[in-house]
């Protein structure tokens, strides 16, 4: 049996062409993530990539966990998981380490996808859909003089282009302010449009209910993140006064610390990330409490084509919740700033038609990267 020979972690970076920010006040003026690159011993390469500041993932991997798992077989995935947790939970249960756990996990079930020839998606329960129904994020925060009309102009751009969803950031310190500008979105994409709202966790508790009445009235899909996700009490307050879906748990990390969320359902919908929740192993657990609880699991995604392939496989593979005659799916989210490791880093990179996107159906991940791309943006 093939054994795991190398771990290489790969932290890109680049500057963008037009900053961005969101209710959480910090500018975006460059894009970067951490790849992991996992190689056998028969010479088989997987990929996977970590959520958040990619030198801090690095470090972890580089002195924490890869000299746990070289020499390891890859198709223990499992087995790798709950010693890599094990290893780290008593300073590092949360956040960046189980973000380094993630890259590692996405990387192993390439490989195992690779050596059996088969996707992701038939080694993790098969998937429910041939292609995901896709919703564009954007309408960031970019001219502060013309936050109306940027808006506006962006999202008919991603209706024009297929999309039949869009996310909006809000969070500009007045109901009245976003209200006027959420109202100018769904005016200008029309009723038929799915449109969900961002807040980024920068709302208090009343101040995200009287928000949350308001939306209600805009047909607003889902309000997400409407205060600070260590708030779990607040998040019962919120989604118990609104009718309109709350969603949150892009911050979480693990079976663990989804569970009270879950059970108490805190919130209508929860979005772990596949490179920061801990990968594609404790997602599906995730998702499975989720659906014995009744919530909705419809995962957050930021990053390269890398976390996006692996996002995508997670979303086949959950069932309809509920399941109906005429089922609602959950959606991928596609983040649309600008973003070359999402665009350029593979060969064929991923799109979507109509509002959709197709699964993968490559062996493993289905994405070939482009190590040129890798070199170009590789920081110092």
């Amino acid at each position: 049996m093939t054994k795991i020979k190398t771990i290489t972690c790969h932290v890109v970076t680049t500057p963008i062409k037009r900053p961005f920010t969101s209710s959480r006040g910090w500018l975006y003026k460059t894009r970067g993530t951490c790849l992991v690159e996992i190689e056998t011993a028969d010479g088989i390469v997987g990929w996977g990539e970590c959520y958040g500041p990619s030198a801090v993932a690095k470090a972890f991997i580089d002195t924490q966990l890869a000299p746990r798992v070289i020499g390891q077989d890859p198709f223990d995935v499992e087995v790798v998981w709950e010693d890599l947790y094990n290893r780290i939970k008593d300073y590092g249960p949360k956040g960046m380490s189980i973000a380094a756990i993630s890259g590692i996990d996405i990387a192993l079930w390439d490989i195992i996808g690779k050596s059996v020839g088969k996707p992701v998606h038939k080694l993790i329960g098969g998937a429910f859909r041939t292609s995901v129904d896709a919703y564009a994020t954007g309408l960031y925060f970019t001219d502060m003089d013309r936050l109306v009309e940027e808006a506006v102009a962006e999202a008919r751009g991603y209706v024009e282009a297929g999309f039949k969803a869009v996310k909006m950031k809000i969070g500009l310190g007045s109901i009245e302010r976003d209200i006027a500008r959420v109202a100018a979105v769904r005016e200008a994409v029309g009723p038929d449009i799915r449109l969900m709202v961002d807040a980024n966790h920068s709302l208090t508790v009343p101040t995200a209910i009287r928000m949350g009445r308001r939306l209600e009235e805009l047909g607003i899909e889902w309000f997400e993140e409407p205060i600070s996700p260590e708030d779990l009490d607040g998040y019962v307050e919120v989604t118990r006064a609104l009718d309109v879906a709350v969603a949150g748990g892009e911050n979480e990390f693990t079976r663990w610390g989804f569970r009270d969320a879950i059970a108490r359902k805190a919130m209508d919908i929860v979005q772990p990330d596949v490179c920061a929740a801990g990968g594609i192993t404790e997602c599906k657990k995730i998702a499975a409490m989720a659906t014995a609880h009744g919530v909705e699991c419809v995962p957050h995604a930021w990053g390269s084509v890398v976390g996006l392939a692996a996002t995508i496989h997670f979303l086949a593979s959950i069932p309809d919740q509920p399941p109906c005659l005429f089922p609602v799916a959950p959606m991928l989210e596609f983040e649309q700033e600008e973003n070359p490791f999402r665009d350029h880093l593979a060969l064929e990179p991923i799109r979507q038609v109509g509002g959709k996107v197709a699964v993968p159906t490559a062996p493993g991940l289905g994405v070939e990267v482009d190590r040129a791309v890798i070199d170009r943006y590789r920081a110092a």
